[in-house]
């Protein structure tokens, strides 16, 4: 059964630094703090209408929220935690910085029946860091997780492509080192510079110069692909669809389906190894490919077939109902 999330957004109240690329209100589209209020009027509806809660938690995204004042925290929590157990949702999950969790933190949020905890790593180089004014290090990322493992907790890590000061070479050392960590899940943000913050300033000033999109997209299908060899769970790729970042959005590497683009890319890869082992020039690939995929390995309006007829190549694909399997040879001959 597909998991879900039932989320509340906490708005930037509990960060105690304003990251060079950071609107909170533009990428959560939210602005008012909820009050536990709020969160008991949330979960009951959802509960009424969500049919497998079991596979569902309850979220606190869109800040730092250990960072946030304790009372608030531990009164969110409580307000959540009414509709945690048998019968209503399976647990609670948040994203903070690595630089508010200790022993006293986990403590609470293991009283509470958090379940999983998400952590804005962003980046693990530290000249990174630095430049886009997160507040803390690499190191520092590493502890927190090591941490919160210990502890019992489900780890994500979130990391941000294409950052002020970052190059490929620096997204791939983090991407490796995050598979060092092992954490769970995975979440993959490529950068969207916006209005009002230091990096939309870097930007028009050019001293920002940004990688291209396709560069971008190309990176983060190998990300996927590596993270998937590690079994890792990629849970999210791309920010998700808001018509407040379209609107406040300057640059960087937006798309309501960028994680599809970084599929496709992964599937005209895959395609091209498998052509490539045969060493002929020219002809007819034919592959099955499970029917829900079938778009994914298309690529956005055909761009893989296209791809592929440039190189001699007739691409045909079959639907399949064998989920296992990404895809399968059928034949590629002349």
């Amino acid at each position: 059964m597909k998991h879900s999330n039932i989320s509340i957004f906490v708005p930037h109240i509990g960060c105690p630094h304003l990251c060079a690329f950071c609107d909170q209100r533009t990428i959560s589209g939210e602005d008012k703090a909820p009050k536990p209020d709020d969160v008991r009027r949330i979960c009951a509806q959802a509960l009424d209408e969500i049919s497998s809660p079991e596979n569902t938690e309850i979220a606190f995204f869109g800040g730092s929220f250990t960072a946030i004042r304790h009372d608030y925290m531990t009164a969110l929590l409580e307000a959540a935690n009414e509709f945690v157990g048998e019968g209503k949702f399976r647990g609670i999950r948040l994203s903070t910085r690595p630089d508010y969790i200790d022993d006293d933190v986990l403590g609470v949020l293991k009283k509470y029946n958090v379940t999983a905890i998400e952590l804005g790593a962003q980046s693990l180089d530290d000249e990174v860091l630095a430049a886009n004014e997160r507040g803390h290090t690499a190191q520092d990322v590493v502890d927190a997780s090591e941490l919160i493992r210990r502890y019992g907790f489900e780890l994500g890590l979130q990391m941000m492509v294409g950052l002020y000061k970052s190059t490929r070479e620096k997204e791939l050392a983090t991407m490796r080192k995050i598979i060092d960590i092992r954490p769970q899940t995975v979440r993959i943000y490529p950068v969207v510079i916006l209005k009002g913050t230091k990096l939309g300033s870097l930007y028009q000033s050019g001293e920002y110069q940004t990688m291209s999109f396709d560069d971008v997209v190309e990176l983060c299908a190998d990300m996927l692909t590596e993270f998937d060899n590690a079994d890792i769970k990629v849970i999210k790729c791309g920010l998700h669809a808001s018509e407040f970042v379209e609107r406040d959005m300057l640059g960087g590497f937006y798309h309501p389906a960028f994680r599809e683009l970084c599929e496709a890319v992964c599937y005209r890869k895959a395609f091209d190894a498998e052509i490539n082992k045969t060493g002929l020039s020219k002809g007819i690939a034919e592959f099955a490919v499970p029917s829900k995929n079938l778009s994914k390995a298309l690529g956005q309006k055909k761009s893989n077939v296209g791809y592929f007829a440039d190189k001699g190549f007739e691409l045909r694909l079959v639907p399949s109902d064998d989920t296992n399997d990404k895809y399968q040879v059928i034949n590629i001959w002349q």
